[in-house]
C-alpha cells in the first residue's frame, strides 16, 4: 500500500509542473503599461512594463492616473478610473466600470469599449482621439477629440463627429413579445434607449481632460 501512494505522489510531482506553465504560456497578453501613478493591476500596484491580459481589472485612486499601449492603440484612466479587459477575437474589449477612459490610435477597429449605453469604437479607417466618463449606469459623457466615434447600441448605430461632445442618457425599458402561436406565453426583454445632449467642446478642452457637463448648456441632439 506505502509503494502504491509513493508511485502516486512521484508522479503527481512529476506531471503537475507541466500543465500549469503551458496554460500560462498560451495566454496571448493585450496590452502593457506605459505610466502609472497611484494605480493598481489585478489588486497589485501597476507598474511600467507591466503585461495586461484578458480578464485582468485595472484602477486608479484619487489623483492616480495609469496609461497602457494596446496594439497600436493606447488607452489612459484618469483619478478615481475602473475599468476591465476582454478581448474578442483580434480585437481588446475594454469595460469602464466607472470614472474617465481616454483612448488613441490608428487603428480602432482593434479596440472596443463597453459602457453603460453600448460599444464604442473609432469610425473605421481614421485615426482617432476620444475619451468617455461614465456618470452611472443611466449617464455618461463622449468627447471626440480627433476623428470620429461611433456608438454601437445593438445595433443602433450613432455617429460622434470629431469636434463634438455629448452628455449621453441610457434608459432601459421593459417591452413585451408574444407568439401568434402560444399567446399565454409573453417574452420580456430590456431595450436600452439612448438620448443625447450637444455640449460645447472648448468646455470640455479647459477641463484639462474632464468635461465639465454641469457647467456648459446644453442642448438636445441625436446624432444619425
Amino acid at each position: 500500500m506505502r509503494l502504491i501512494v509513493s508511485m502516486f505522489l512521484v508522479a503527481l510531482l512529476t506531471i503537475g509542473p507541466w500543465n500549469l506553465p503551458v496554460s500560462a504560456a498560451t495566454a496571448k497578453p493585450l496590452g502593457v503599461v506605459i505610466q502609472a501613478k497611484s494605480a493598481h493591476l489585478d489588486s497589485a500596484e501597476a507598474v511600467m512594463g507591466a503585461t495586461v491580459y484578458s480578464g485582468d481589472a485595472i484602477d486608479t485612486d484619487t489623483g492616480g492616473t495609469l496609461r497602457l499601449r494596446v496594439g497600436s492603440n493606447q488607452v489612459y484612466l484618469t483619478s478615481s478610473s475602473a475599468a476591465s479587459f476582454g478581448q474578442a477575437g483580434n480585437v481588446a474589449d475594454v469595460t469602464l466600470i466607472s470614472g474617465t477612459m481616454g483612448f488613441s490610435g490608428s487603428k480602432p477597429d482593434e479596440l472596443e469599449l463597453e459602457t453603460p449605453g453600448g460599444i464604442l469604437r473609432g469610425a473605421p479607417g481614421q485615426a482617432v482621439f476620444g475619451q468617455v466618463t461614465v456618470l452611472s449606469q443611466q449617464e455618461m459623457l463622449i468627447s471626440a477629440y480627433r476623428g470620429s466615434l461611433i456608438l454601437d447600441n445593438d445595433g443602433e448605430l450613432h455617429t460622434i463627429s470629431e469636434g463634438k461632445a455629448y452628455r449621453v442618457t441610457i434608459d432601459e425599458e421593459m417591452s413585451a413579445n408574444s407568439s401568434d402561436d402560444q399567446p399565454v406565453k409573453v417574452h420580456h426583454k430590456k431595450r436600452r434607449r439612448v438620448a443625447f445632449f450637444i455640449i460645447g467642446m472648448s468646455a470640455v478642452l479647459a477641463g484639462s481632460g474632464y468635461i465639465l457637463w454641469h457647467n456648459v448648456s446644453e442642448s438636445p441632439s441625436d446624432p444619425q
